[in-house]
């Protein structure tokens, strides 16, 4: 099927239950530390090693935030400042080991709360939710790919 032989009005609806499951994930998260701490990391675990300002812009926040968030979570133990090998004029945040459990643990127990939601689907639903997936994970390439430019 075309892009053109979808129903009127079809994306909408897509994007508005994608939105609405979104942001009702998003609220039953632990409650341990800010939604953009939390998406610094899982940015720098995608990723890699990145820029204050790389970062900065990635998650929509002024350096000066960035800063801050970044000195509390070195403070916490979850990132490290390293030179850059290539430009010793630079300074990259990296995940340390407890940074990339963290995003690890968070990210299964996402999942894990997907499951259960799947569970109470019915059969043909779950089908649906397969026949799916290639579509959903080329939508998550394509946000990824916007948000995120170019690895350092």
């Amino acid at each position: 099927m075309s892009r053109r032989d979808t129903a009127p009005g079809a994306s909408a609806a897509i994007g508005a239950a994608l939105y609405g499951l979104a942001t009702r994930a998003a609220r039953r998260l632990p409650r341990d530390m800010s939604l953009t701490s939390a998406a610094t990391l899982a940015t720098l675990d995608r990723t890699g090693p990145r820029r204050i300002t790389d970062l900065a812009a990635v998650e929509g926040v002024t350096q000066p935030a960035m800063t801050t968030l970044v000195r509390v979570m070195e403070e916490s133990g979850l990132v490290e400042r390293r030179g850059d090998t290539s430009d010793k004029r630079v300074t990259l945040v990296c995940l340390t080991e407890a940074g990339a459990s963290y995003v690890r643990t968070r990210r299964q127990a996402g999942v894990r709360a997907f499951d259960r939601l799947i569970g109470e689907l019915s059969g043909d639903e779950v089908e649906a939710l397969v026949a799916a997936l290639p579509a959903l994970k080329h939508l998550a390439e394509l946000e990824g790919q916007d948000r995120e430019g170019p690895k350092q």
